[in-house]
């Protein structure tokens, strides 16, 4: 669900839940609500799902480098152990 389908949706239900003497006035009103639905969620700082798409990728591909770099330093760890027991 798309930020402006949300704020769409938040709009109508605002507007529903006022009485009939002020929907009248409905044009002012639209704006006037999905202005401070806007900024409300830019208050929020939230991101959009292409973005967090984005970053769950890039944490993917993090988490696949640390476990082969944790692999890594065991092997090596493991040939230092052995090395210094044989000596």
């Amino acid at each position: 669900m798309s930020i402006a389908h949300t704020i769409e949706e938040l709009s109508q239900r605002i507007e529903q839940a006022l009485p009939e003497s002020l929907r009248q006035t409905k044009t002012e009103m639209d704006k006037t609500i999905r202005q401070a639905v806007m900024n409300a969620f830019q208050k929020m700082e939230l991101v959009t799902r292409d973005e967090f798409d984005i970053q769950t990728q890039v944490l993917a591909r993090t988490r696949t480098k640390l476990e082969a770099l944790e692999q890594r330093v065991a092997a090596m760890e493991a040939a230092l152990n052995n090395n210094a027991e044989n000596e």
